[in-house]
């Protein structure tokens, strides 16, 4: 006999492993973001300004799929770590501009260790880098599907 809530099982959900290996993989970055100063949050601001360059808040917000209500006090912890800086932009006072200060461009070295000590604590013979990287991709494509669902909502 079927049950018929079997589809509320929680091994049936779609959400539950993703967050539980988000949480399981935020924890694996914690030591190498500590020897940082930094959050996994701020971590990910960092990654943008290193790969974009300056960047207005608007636009990180939308590369991090984050809230200004979020992103914001996360700015303002890193500018008092002295990593970030944020000014108003000439052309539109509205318009907050955040960059990285040589401090926050003095850490893009040590951080480019991260990615492969995290592949790395991937590999105890269960699971290969190549399903990792395929595993990423389908990731990237679910993101883009559900980010086109959610946007389309709004």
């Amino acid at each position: 006999m079927e049950d018929e809530f079997a589809a509320l099982y929680l091994e049936h959900q779609l959400c539950f492993p993703l967050y539980a290996v988000s949480r399981f993989t935020t924890k694996i970055y914690a030591p190498y973001l500590e020897e940082l100063g930094v959050t996994y949050p701020q971590y990910l601001v960092l990654l943008v300004l290193w790969q974009y360059g300056e960047q207005s808040v608007k636009d990180i917000g939308q590369r991090l799929y984050l809230e200004s209500n979020t992103l914001t006090p996360l700015l303002k912890r890193l500018t008092q770590k002295g990593l970030v800086k944020r000014e108003r932009a000439q052309a539109d006072e509205r318009t907050v501009l955040v960059s990285l200060t040589e401090q926050g461009q003095g850490l893009r070295e040590k951080a480019s260790l991260i990615p492969q000590r995290i592949l790395g604590s991937f590999q105890s013979g269960a699971i290969s880098e190549g399903e990792l990287l395929a595993f990423q991709k389908t990731l990237h494509k679910l993101l883009g599907v559900l980010e086109e669902k959610v946007v389309g909502e709004v």
